[in-house]
């Protein structure tokens, strides 16, 4: 067993953790530039923890100018182990109703213009992601939501579309119907990719808001309803949050889900020809397979 950091991205309806011991905003440097915001980072129940507000706080972020890698290598760098997200949704399915959670096992990326991956030319690098999120701490996570009676929804697929604007009704129709997805929301890709390629057990909690535009019965997105469903699913994130220290306190090393030797076969750069600058940007997210 190894100690446990667990690691939370807020995203909207969730800007803090309550009950931190030692809490302190901290300034953390990374070669991708500034993370959205400092990091909390304290204790809990004595495990370790750190949140970093995904919008910053004050919400000073949209979802396509949020420095996805910068956020991502913070927390490696911090020593997170488990990074939970936690995201705001829209919903393709009358049963995942406003107020549910969902913790999302697949991914549709509909992102354009965002950076995908912290490696490129000079060191290349192909992660799996048929199966982008932790099913361990899926599990974890679930179990931590249902305690105060929230209903939660295991396994569910996100379409991740680049905003800032809702859907046209035609775009939420082919998503649910064509695509087949469960929720939508703007910020989880590439946000997923990256803890993978980071080898973190990462996993999306999605809070939905509203039904997108494709119910007959909720023609479009009501920003007023979605901010007043917004404050109730933001306390029941806290909630949720307040019991993993107990779930999470002796973790499995390594991962029995493999996220932790996620590069182990993926690096395909010969070591004689990687790029030195870019290896020492990947210092963190990568130092376990490139070395020093």
């Amino acid at each position: 067993m190894s100690e446990t950091m667990i690691g939370v991205i807020g995203g909207s309806g969730l800007y803090e953790i309550e009950g931190l011991e030692g809490a302190e905003w901290r300034e953390v440097t990374t070669p991708w530039g500034d993370p959205s915001d400092a990091i909390l980072t304290g204790s809990l129940a004595g495990v370790p923890m750190a949140f970093l507000p995904r919008h910053g706080r004050g919400h000073v972020h949209d979802p396509a100018s949020v420095p996805y890698r910068a956020n991502i290598d913070a927390m490696k760098r911090l020593g997170v182990t488990d990074l939970v997200s936690v995201s705001a949704c829209g919903s393709f399915r009358e049963e995942m109703a406003p107020g549910d959670f969902v913790v999302v096992d697949q991914f549709i990326d509909r992102t354009k213009g965002r950076p995908q991956s912290f490696f490129g030319p000079g060191c290349v690098a192909h992660v799996s992601l048929a199966h982008p999120t932790c099913p361990r701490l899926a599990e974890v996570c679930a179990a931590a939501a249902e305690a105060d009676g929230t209903k939660v929804h295991r396994g569910g697929t996100y379409l991740a579309m680049e905003g800032p604007q809702f859907s046209t009704l035609a775009e939420s129709r082919m998503y649910r119907e064509a695509w087949g997805a469960d929720v939508i929301g703007m910020t989880n890709m590439p946000e997923a990719r990256l803890a993978r390629e980071a080898e973190l057990c990462y996993v999306t909690v999605a809070m939905v808001t509203d039904y997108d535009s494709w119910h007959p019965d909720h023609a479009e997105v009501d920003v007023a309803e979605v901010l007043k469903v917004l404050k109730g699913n933001g306390a029941r994130a806290r909630a949720l949050i307040s019991r993993l220290p107990a779930l999470l306190r002796d973790r499995p090393v390594p991962c029995p889900e493999g996220c932790g030797q996620a590069l182990d076969h993926a690096v395909m750069t010969a070591p004689g020809k990687r790029d030195p600058a870019l290896l020492e940007k990947l210092n963190a997210v990568a130092g376990r397979i490139l070395g020093p």
